[in-house]
């Protein structure tokens, strides 16, 4: 605009397939009735091919190019009559990618001078969007191999299906950014049939899992994976517990509960500080050191280190990426989670105090108390009545919060949002421009060195360990702490010098989490057990739904088939497939099923929706298919695993189940039962082997021992059988009881066990034997001076 002061309006476009996109506008806002038109398309990219075909530039009726490139331009009688657009094609390689408009109001056409300075324009513009899709490409690509990493890390973690499908989902949203994807959902085979036999796949049950929007899980499940690491180097079990966003009090009584338990060691990230204090003294004053991450604790806390993000150095960096970004001010709106959190407030306090004196104007921060919907009205609210150049996203999600309000307004790229943390979609956002940076916190490396630290004071002592570390003065001049930086990292789409391109920081951050797995780190032998309390984004707003297999629907073509399918909902020869009537009614143009697979079969289908036709290439199904493939393998193990736990759990409950019944069996099969005086009769019952030798010389002993006993009377009648081994287990029964002044009778041998006994040269020695329990008893009443009186009863009549 500069270089042609006649010039009220331009845009640049690029081609997209078989539309044109705006990559760049300024003036549009005047002939358009509403901002957001123009985030939309911009029409056939037709006009490329006139423009290919006369090599050079050419002039047009503003309005009929308005009319035709800038959906939404109501006010066209604004745009002076008889004004022109110049049109300069825009080339890389030789290839003409787009096409730079600018208005001519006096509908001159430009003169060769500055046909030249349009044409150098153009191929500035060419260069820049060269430069950026190469930016583009390697980070889409170093983003894949992190997708790729988190879902085979998911396999190792047991993640939930739930959380895969999320990860999944967000993870295809951030590499691909073309197709838009609106949903991204599974669909499983249920392990039970809905009526039918099993094999019967038209009968089968679907399992269907949705995403919701919510908290930020990956900070939160990189602070976990930092504190796994280091405890399985150290040798030191981390129990890792949730609590819910918000719910403070949920989180004191997580801490309470480890401290009865006796852990060692606890590394919490306090939701607010102040409620968790209590517990945080008790802990220590048991013994038990605590360390606070990614907050520090509250003013004069016990708690004995904060390991986390040096925050008054963020809100600077912040306040710099800013100033960088509007040289000539502008008001800056910021949101945040909660005002009243530490490192909250200390990011913005520090934020204002380096813009002070300059013509940034930080606005009254928001909280949206991690309500996601809160934040998104919020922020669409400032931008739209605020009058804001710039924006803050003081905590994870809000960053996304000023993005996606800034893209509903048609103000993507024109507001400059600093945003904080790396999630899923700030990577989308920043690849696409809506973002202008981040600025990323370590959180591996909070979680990995908190347990580290707990280890060296339970090791070292707490007064040594904390030795080397330096302290840390909060905000209003609290009482100093010791504290580890985990430092940031500022992250932009391309480099700067006060930047990481963000291809070089994602191969940065996943060489820096390998580096920490090989690591080599010495322990003690003795088992020691952490407590890891963080923050939990919860299952709310999880969709697990049933539903019977349609044979006729696309997924069930997919499972049928164990093969992709890409459908155009419009013009499908599966138009009429009841999933694909339900998805274009829901506005969804392209449709995609691709296969999990097991064994060459189908168990599974990843189901992503776009209201974009033709959202769907071959080299983006051959990416989703990539990352299908592994995603397989972790939906089978969490599968495997759950099979295997309640195998397992079955099993267990039986086995106690069966040895209950052996106990009783046990003590029912060998009963000592006193029949008179000195004399008792112990029956056999089964088999006698050495376990059940054991148990019956026991019971033997101690009633011989009670009942003052002269005579045991050992009754085989009921032995399976009377052989070798068990005869040799009766003898030492026998040899036992003599110890004690008792003698051992066996009685009940039948004919057939005392034929074997003969057979396999069993000598009894001196026990005493006798066929029936009739005359064992007779030759036990001869031993205690007892005797058998026979009686009529008076009631028997003689005959």
């Amino acid at each position: 605009m500069g270089a042609l002061p006649s010039a009220q309006r331009a845009s640049l476009l690029a081609r997209d397939g078989e539309q044109l996109v705006y990559k760049a506008s300024v003036g549009l806002a005047g002939v358009l009735a509403s901002p957001q038109d123009v985030a939309g398309g911009a029409g056939p990219a037709t006009v490329i091919e006139t423009l290919d075909a006369v090599d050079s530039t050419r002039v047009m009726a503003a309005a009929d190019w308005y009319r035709e490139h800038l959906p939404g331009a109501s006010a066209l009688h604004l745009v002076p009559a008889g004004a022109i657009v110049a049109l300069t094609p825009v080339r890389v390689q030789g290839q003409t990618i787009g096409v730079l408009a600018v208005e001519q109001p006096d509908g001159q056409a430009p003169s060769g001078e500055r046909w030249a300075r349009l044409r150098a324009l153009a191929a500035s513009a060419g260069a820049a969007l060269e430069r950026r899709e190469l930016y583009n490409v390697q980070a889409r690509s170093a983003q894949e191999v992190r997708v790729l990493e988190a879902v085979l890390n998911a396999v190792a973690a047991r993640t939930s299906t739930h959380e895969l499908v999320e990860m999944i989902s967000k993870g295809l949203k951030s590499v691909q950014l073309k197709p838009q994807w609106r949903s991204v959902h599974l669909v499983l085979l249920s392990d039970a049939p809905s009526g039918g036999s099993r094999g019967d796949a038209a009968a089968r049950e679907l399992r269907i899992y949705r995403v919701p929007q919510r908290a930020p899980l990956a900070f939160w499940n990189n602070i976990r994976d930092g504190a796994v690491v280091a405890g399985r180097g150290l040798g030191i079990h981390v129990d890792v517990r949730n609590a819910p966003a918000g719910n403070a009090v949920e989180q004191r009584g997580i801490l309470e509960d480890g401290i009865d338990r006796g852990v060692h060691g606890i590394a919490v990230a306090p939701i607010t500080p102040e409620v968790l204090e209590p517990a945080i003294r008790r802990a220590v004053e048991a013994g038990i050191p605590v360390v606070t991450i990614d907050t520090p604790p509250a003013e004069g806390s016990s708690a004995q280190a904060y390991v986390g993000t040096d925050n008054v150095v963020a809100g600077r960096l912040a306040a710099e990426m800013m100033a960088r970004l509007l040289p000539g001010g502008g008001k800056v709106g910021a949101l945040t989670f909660w005002l009243s959190a530490i490192n909250s407030r200390e990011r913005i306090e520090a934020f204002r105090a380096a813009v002070s004196g300059t013509p940034l104007d930080l606005q009254p921060p928001a909280e949206d108390r991690f309500d996601i919907e809160l934040g998104m009205r919020i922020a669409r609210e400032a931008v739209q009545t605020g009058g804001i150049a710039g924006a803050l996203g003081v905590c994870a999600e809000n960053g996304l919060s000023w993005g996606a309000a800034a893209r509903a307004l048609g103000r993507a790229g024109e507001l400059k949002i600093v945003a904080f943390d790396l999630l899923t979609d700030t990577i989308a956002m920043l690849r696409e421009g809506t973002i202008h940076a981040a600025l990323v916190q370590r959180e591996h490396e909070m979680g990995y060195r908190a347990v580290r630290l707990l280890h060296d004071m339970l090791s070292q002592g707490v007064e040594a360990a904390l030795a080397g570390l330096p302290t840390r003065a909060g905000a209003g001049g609290r009482s100093a702490l010791r504290f580890i930086d985990t430092g940031i990292d500022v992250v932009t789409l391309e480099r700067t010098p006060w930047s990481l391109p963000l291809s070089e920081y994602l191969a940065l951050d996943a060489n820096r989490k390998a580096a920490k797995r090989r690591e080599q780190l010495s322990h003690e032998g003795r088992a020691k057990e952490l407590l890891l309390v963080t923050v939990d984004a919860g299952d709310e707003g999880y969709h697990d739904e049933r539903a019977p297999l349609d044979a006729r629907s696309m997924v069930g073509r997919v499972l049928t088939t164990a093969r992709p399918i890409v459908v155009d909902t419009h013009s499908s020869e599966l138009h009429d497939a009841p999933d694909v009537v339900e998805a274009r009614g829901r506005g969804v143009r392209t449709l995609v099923g691709v296969p999990l697979l097991a064994g060459g079969s189908a168990f599974g289908v990843l189901v992503l929706e776009s209201g974009r036709p033709e959202a769907c290439s071959l080299d983006d199904l051959t990416m989703i298919e990539r990352v299908v493939d592994t995603m397989a393998v972790a939906v089978e193990n969490a599968r495997l695993v759950h099979r295997i736990t309640e195998r397992t759990h079955e099993l267990e409950h039986a086995n106690r189940h069966q040895e209950s019944l052996l106990d009783t069996i046990l003590e029912l099969s060998s009963p000592v039962v006193p029949i008179a005086r000195n004399i008792l009769v112990m029956p056999v019952i089964g088999t006698m082997d050495a376990q059940r030798s054991g148990r019956f010389i026991e019971s033997m002993l101690q009633d011989i021992t009670e009942r003052q006993a002269r005579v045991v009377l050992v009754d085989v009648t009921g032995m399976a059988a009377v052989d070798a081994a068990s005869a040799e287990h009766l003898l030492r029964a026998a040899r036992a009881a003599r110890l004690l002044g008792a003698e051992v009778v066996l009685v009940g041998i039948t004919a057939a066990a005392a034929r074997l006994m003969v057979e396999e040269g069993v000598d009894l020695g001196g026990v005493v034997t006798r066929s029936t329990l009739e005359l064992g008893f007779a030759y036990a009443l001869s031993k205690t001076g007892g005797q058998i009186v026979y009686r009529r009863s008076p009631h028997v009549q003689p005959f």
